[in-house]
Order: C-alpha cells, then sequence, then structure tokens
C-alpha cells in the first residue's frame, strides 16, 4: 500500500496501510486467527489414543541460538515428547522422526537425527527408532514416511499416529491421508487462547501489537500454505 502511494501519490493508500496495520496487530485478531487454525482439535489424553503400528513425530521443535558452535536448542519440544509418551504408553511398536533439515544450515545435521540420539538418551530402544530420509516439506515428510512404512511393515497395516502441531495438523492430516496412510491425529503445540472469550476482557489485547502481529503473519502463512496444498495436491 505504501508502494503504492509512492506510486500514485494518492494520500488514501496511506490510511488503508495505517488501518492494516492496526488492524492485524491487534490481539483479538491475531488470536481469532490462532482459533481458526485450531479448531476444533483439541488435546487428547494418550488413554483414549488407539494403537496404531507407528507413531510419526513431524520436524519444527529445534531453533540455532547465536554463538560459533552448532549447540541447537529445543524451539518447542512438544512433539518430541508427545512422541515419546505415546511410545511409552505403548500405542505403537514404532517411533518414526521426520528428518526436517534447513537448506541454509547445511552443517547441521537432519532434525530427525537429532530426536533419535534424544529418543535413545531416554531409553528407548534403538530397533523401535526409525527416521525419513532430509526433508523440506510437508509434502516431503508424507512421501518418506509412506516409503519407510513400505520398507518396514510387515502386513498392509498403514495405521499412524500423527504428532504435529495443532494449527498445523489440517494440513499435515490430509497430506499424510493423500499418500494412502490412516491417520489418527494427536495434536499438540496449542497456541490460541483456551477461554477466547476472555480476550476482550483484557484491554491490553485491543491495543496494536508487535508480538500480535507476528502472530498474525504467522497464522497467515498458514492458511496460505493450505490454500497451495489445496490447489496442487
Amino acid at each position: 500500500m505504501l508502494l503504492s502511494f509512492i506510486c500514485v501519490k494518492k494520500l488514501k493508500f496511506i490510511y488503508y496501510a495505517v488501518f492494516a496495520l492496526v488492524f492485524f496487530s491487534n490481539g483479538i485478531v491475531a488470536q481469532g486467527l490462532l482459533r481458526y487454525l485450531e479448531y476444533p482439535l483439541q488435546r487428547k489424553a494418550i488413554e483414549n489414543i488407539d494403537k496404531a503400528y507407528g507413531i510419526v513425530v513431524l520436524s519444527g521443535g529445534r531453533k540455532i541460538p547465536l554463538g560459533n558452535s552448532n549447540i541447537i536448542e529445543w524451539g518447542d519440544p512438544d512433539r518430541f515428547i508427545a512422541g515419546i509418551e505415546l511410545y511409552k504408553y505403548g500405542k505403537a511398536k514404532k517411533l518414526i522422526f521426520t528428518g526436517g533439515f534447513n537448506p541454509y544450515n547445511s552443517d547441521l545435521p537432519p532434525e530427525g537425527d537429532i530426536y533419535l540420539e534424544e529418543a535413545l538418551q531416554l531409553g528407548i530402544p534403538n530397533k523401535d527408532l526409525l527416521s525419513t530420509s532430509p526433508v523440506l516439506n510437508t509434502y516431503q515428510e508424507a512421501k518418506a514416511v509412506k516409503k519407510l512404512l513400505l520398507e518396514k511393515i510387515p502386513s498392509k497395516n498403514k495405521g499412524i499416529i500423527l504428532v504435529t502441531s495443532a494449527f498445523h495438523m489440517k494440513r499435515a492430516k490430509r497430506i499424510f491421508e493423500n499418500e494412502g496412510l490412516i491417520v489418527q491425529p494427536f495434536p499438540v503445540d496449542f497456541k490460541s487462547s483456551k477461554s477466547f472469550h476472555s480476550l476482550f476482557s483484557n484491554p491490553l489485547l485491543w491495543l496494536p501489537s508487535s508480538n500480535s502481529l507476528n502472530t498474525t503473519s504467522f497464522a497467515i502463512r498458514e492458511l496460505i500454505g493450505r490454500i497451495i496444498y489445496r490447489i496442487f495436491i
């Protein structure tokens, strides 16, 4: 909008830009978008999950801190922890990690390799742990998991428990099902407020903030991803 103003010299584009900035940096809007992405998913009790052949934990829980070493910190460990808990509750015999990697940090190992090391330290037997080949996105994750299962499954059982963040689950579930897998979703890492109505009682959320703007941007990226995957996959 600002570029439009620069090109055509019309003040109305400045007003549009200010309105968009205020609107998308509003906490109610940000939380509303998150709630839409996660609806109607809820965190499930592990006891209520049916058994499957494998537990599939999607990548996305690490970050690289400042420093000269290749130390990797957890961005959000919910996916990994949920996978470990599901395995220890006996919900599947195999714990499968996807090998997410960043092509701009080629010195770092795929995320699945990191998960494997952590799982071994927590006492998970090596024979029950699997990791896919390196993958860049959810579509590649689904393809890699299917290939891995075809190599390892002794029967036609293709049932998996899929572990990923709640905002990402709808898209991920659809992509994995398109590969012919029977998916039982186990969403974690919920980001929206538990009580949406209580948001209106907090006047600070009515005011624009950079945090809300970042949340809105994050939600819009996921919405764009859903649209693209629905069109092309």
